[in-house]
């Protein structure tokens, strides 16, 4: 088994998370946490972000700083491999229900397939986690996530996985095939959009409450990531700037 549809809390920047939190009272409409476009080309490490890695996968999907038309984007090229790229933040998804991006994907994998755990591959995808406050949990989510906690370590309370799937229906929301402290939605499916950039806008808040019936806790961490290792296929993607934003009105 492994925890990667989740991710382990270890794996972001250290940091107090409490005197962190972005309030739309001390900051912008706009939070930045993602501007991959004012790097340079040719850097793998978009500044602010670290690799995410897992035990069990030796094989790692390559990520680049490249240049795309005339933005800087990073490309992802995955081969029978699975990593990503993460970066720790704290936001009130009320004040900043808003998340936006742009993504590319150069094909789909054939065998993917969402609800089974050989299938657990996509081109792209941007993990959105969740920082664990105990007044906003169940009770038997608490029992569900001390015994993780227990094998994994530091762990989230929750993760949604806005993935490009390859049949599964756009607004599909089904757990992972893994663990059910990850939830993942469709956002893009089907070879329809493949070679072109797409823009996409998720409203997270509303996305948690229905994912897992409950008010959303701070969000800790943002990561993308390709991966094939299941599958044993390939997968070139791209990942633009990703943005949080105040409620559109």
């Amino acid at each position: 088994m492994t925890w990667r549809g989740i991710i382990p809390l270890a794996l972001f920047l250290a940091g107090s998370l409490g005197d962190q939190v972005i309030s739309r009272a001390q900051s912008s409409p706009l939070i930045e946490v993602g501007k991959f476009s004012s790097g340079q080309p040719g850097i793998a490490l978009p500044q602010g972000w670290k690799p995410l890695t897992f035990k069990k996968i030796p094989r790692h999907t390559e990520y680049v700083l490249v240049r795309d038309g005339e933005q800087v984007v990073v490309k992802a090229t995955s081969e029978a491999s699975a990593s990503g790229l993460t970066k720790e933040v704290s936001i009130n998804p009320k004040d900043y229900p808003m998340v936006r991006w742009r993504w590319k994907v150069e094909n789909l994998l054939q065998r993917s397939d969402v609800s089974r755990k050989d299938g657990d591959d996509y081109p792209a995808r941007l993990y959105i986690t969740f920082a664990y406050d105990p007044e906003r949990v169940s009770f038997g989510r608490k029992l569900k996530y001390n015994a993780g906690r227990a094998i994994f370590g530091d762990i989230p309370i929750a993760a949604l996985n806005y993935i490009w799937e390859t049949k599964t229906p756009v607004g599909t929301i089904i757990e992972n095939a893994y663990t059910d402290f990850a939830r993942m939605i469709v956002v893009e499916s089907g070879p329809a959009k493949v070679g072109i950039w797409v823009e996409e806008e998720r409203n997270i808040y509303e996305d948690y409450k229905k994912a897992f019936g409950e008010e959303p806790p701070l969000i800790n961490g943002v990561a993308i990531m390709s991966d094939t290792d299941n599958t044993s296929d390939r997968a070139i993607a791209f990942y633009g700037d990703i943005e949080f934003r105040t409620a559109t009105k």
